[in-house]
């Protein structure tokens, strides 16, 4: 039976459908809002998936060309790998609903959010997320939380849910809220220097408009009754975990006291090791129950050392940032460099300049876009010590390179003062907290190294969190130990004057307003303190840019005059590309970007074009080539595709029988110009050149 409700969103109409689509799936959903259409499909297997530890569940959201009425490019015409607005999407989807399954349920989930209709004003991404809790919340998937999710934008200081496309070019910031009814899960977004409590206002708000939506699902699930699975989870032996509790508990608490990760973790290896030997050869699901134990005492014991002790696991106070060092222009050849060092963390940052040649094309249901300015990160295993296939980029590592551009990207000089396109490429070198925001550092070290006249630095910090009886712990700039056994992992970049970046995860069903208020206040010291240490190697960004990066110089001309600069065919932007090695962007407005590290070449450059370019003026002087003889006189080329008409009585000051008395065809001749009639018909002059000219000689 089709069931559809209704409600009202951020002032327009929006629907969730179940009954009618993919009625096979565990649970399945059409979102509508405006003319966007999204299918949301939940499935999972009746089995547990054995010898794992964790949640198997995919997400994946794909954007069908046929939304938008178009089909495809490419020689295959059909969706091919998925492009990173995808890729990134899946990851908002899958971020807030993980947290919220049962713990010990390891059945085999996958969703899926299929874009079937795109209008250009509603975003699909914020339907995907709905949907995926909408169908998981009405299926017998163990899934008792709805949420709901809702991007805020903010317009002359109001904010507004779920702006379109055109609202969000005059917002100041650009956020994704997700939550539950009662608490906050997931943020992300951008902002232009924004204040903290401009960013907790406009987080709070997103929050209190996802409350109708999720009542919705609720109405939905009560329609459709379908009574939820339960999950059996197997708890180990009380007298297995007092053993093994007695067997690691004093090792655990020493290995706290090392604070380098490498032999901390082949400490805490060689604990478990010794537990496991002491059951000798007992059965398989004994020694998995060790193991078990072993990894829930150690995440205990932890967090207690760090709530109890009010200290870090590497021996840092709540506060306190990992000792820093900065370096820029360490690579000769480049553009721009930085090695950014914080603790057992390091990045190199790596600038690259480009023309609009170079700009990123973007097709996507929202329209064609370019980008000129690109972030992309690298996560190599060597970074934490590992070994492993290189492939291609990664979800997270698309993920956090999406971050990272997000909070550089504010501060970037218009394209009108810095006509580059710019490349940053962020190699993880080591690992151990947050490189994400050590991608922020570095970035922004090598733009000033590379000479770009940022607006400002921006640095970048990781918060993490520990909630446990009341008490509670906010830990700023975590290491990768503190990540995985704390409840938030929350990444904030901005500038000394506001945030340009945040990235809230939750890992437990959500947070107060004041917890929340807490972490940004705290975090803002721990950036202010990194852009201090960043200031102190590199005050402000180089006045010149690096002997290798092209030099681009913008000339404007008419756009009736583009068809001459690039000839027929061609033929003439070829030209000058051959003689002077310069690299030369045209666009229909009629500016001409020249590029090349040689400054000899683009001047060379810009002669030519000025002289294809070069309007004919009455009374000007200019040595022209004989085109054509006829008996009245001679057709002569003044300018690239400009002709004029030397008349036989214009040829000499004295009477000329024969034109070919003084000119043959490929002359090279004096003229002046001596009218322009209104058909653009020129008259020249060879008598009245040699005229002006010898008087000037006198």
């Amino acid at each position: 039976m089709v069931q559809t409700f209704q409600v009202e969103f951020g002032g327009r109409p929006f629907s969730i459908e179940t009954g009618k689509m993919a009625k096979q799936a565990s649970g399945s959903v059409v979102v509508q809002y405006g003319e966007t259409m999204v299918l949301v499909t939940a499935v999972s297997s009746q089995e547990k998936r054995e010898g794992i530890d964790f949640l198997p569940l995919t997400v994946n959201y794909l954007e069908m060309t046929y939304a938008a009425g178009r089909i495809p490019g490419g020689f295959f015409k059909r969706e091919g790998r998925p492009t990173d607005r995808e890729i990134l999407t899946s990851r908002f989807i899958d971020r807030p609903l993980r947290p919220l399954f049962p713990k010990g349920f390891q059945n085999e989930t996958q969703i899926i959010a299929t874009v079937l209709s795109a209008d250009s004003n509603n975003d699909p991404s914020v339907l995907g997320m709905i949907g995926a809790s909408a169908a998981l919340y009405i299926s017998d998937i163990p899934f008792d939380v709805p949420i709901a999710g809702a991007k805020v934008g903010r317009i002359d200081g109001e904010y507004v849910i779920n702006p379109s496309p055109d609202e969000l070019e005059l917002s100041d910031i650009d956020l994704f809220v997700a939550g539950s009814e009662d608490a906050i899960i997931m943020v992300e977004g951008s902002a232009k220097e924004l204040k903290e409590d401009i960013i907790l206002e406009a987080i709070l708000f997103g929050h209190q408009s996802l409350k109708p939506v999720i009542q919705l699902q609720k109405q939905l699930r009560e329609a459709c009754g379908i009574k939820k699975r339960e999950v059996n989870v197997e708890k180990p032996d009380e007298a297995l975990i007092e053993k093994v509790k007695g067997l690691t508990q004093e090792r655990l608490q020493k290995a706290y006291q090392i604070t380098e990760k490498t032999k901390r973790h082949e400490y805490l290896d060689e604990s478990l090791n010794l537990a496991l030997e002491a059951f000798g050869t007992e059965a398989e699901l004994t020694r998995k129950n060790v193991i078990k134990i072993f990894e829930d005492l150690d995440r205990k014991l932890k967090r207690n050392w760090i709530l109890e002790k009010k200290e870090r696991i590497d021996g840092r106070g709540l506060r306190e940032i990992r000792p820093i060092s900065c370096e820029v222009g360490i690579l000769p050849r480049t553009h721009g460099s930085a090695l950014f060092t914080r603790g057992e963390t390091q990045v190199l940052a790596v600038v690259t300049f480009g023309t609009s040649e170079d700009e990123q094309k973007i097709n996507s249901l929202m329209g064609e876009t370019y980008k000129s300015f690109m972030l992309h990160y690298n996560f190599p295993p060597f970074s934490t010590g590992e070994v492993s296939p290189l492939r291609s980029p990664s979800r997270r590592e698309i993920g956090h390179g999406a971050l990272a551009e997000k909070a550089i990207l504010p501060i970037l000089p218009s394209n009108e003062k810095f006509p580059y396109t710019i490349r940053i490429v962020s190699e993880v070198l080591e690992s151990n907290g947050s490189s994400s925001m050590a991608t922020v550092c570095g970035s922004t070290l090598s733009l000033m190294d590379a000479g770009v006249p940022i607006k400002a630095p921006v640095a970048g910090i990781a918060m993490g969190l520990i909630l446990e009886d009341g008490q509670e712990a906010i830990l700023s700039d975590i290491l990768g130990d503190e990540d995985h056994i704390g409840d938030m992992d929350f990444k904030m970049a901005g500038t000394a004057e506001g945030v340009t970046a945040i990235q809230m995860d939750i890992k437990i069903k959500g947070i107060s307003k004041e917890v929340l208020s807490h972490v940004l206040q705290q975090s803002r010291e721990g950036r202010l303190y990194i852009l201090g240490k960043m200031q102190e190697t590199i005050p402000a960004p180089r006045t010149d840019l690096s002997r290798h990066a092209p030099r681009i110089y913008t000339l404007q001309v008419k756009q009736e005059k583009i068809r001459d600069i690039i000839g027929p065919g061609g033929k003439n932007i070829r030209s000058i590309v051959d003689q002077t090695g310069v690299k030369i962007d045209v666009d229909d407005s009629g500016t001409v970007k020249l590029a090349s590290p040689n400054y000899d070449s683009i001047e060379k450059a810009i002669q030519i074009i000025k002289r294809l370019t070069a309007e004919v003026e009455v009374g000007g002087l200019y040595t022209g080539k004989v085109k054509r003889i006829m008996g009245f006189g001679a057709i002569v080329e003044i300018l690239p595709g400009t002709d004029g008409l030397v008349h036989i009585s214009q040829l000499a000051d004295f009477h000329v029988k024969e034109v070919t008395d003084i000119l043959k065809e490929g002359d090279e001749v004096p003229v002046k110009v001596i009218d322009v009639d209104p058909q653009g018909r020129i008259r020249l002059s060879r008598k009245a050149a040699l005229k002006e000219t010898a008087t000037s000689k006198e």
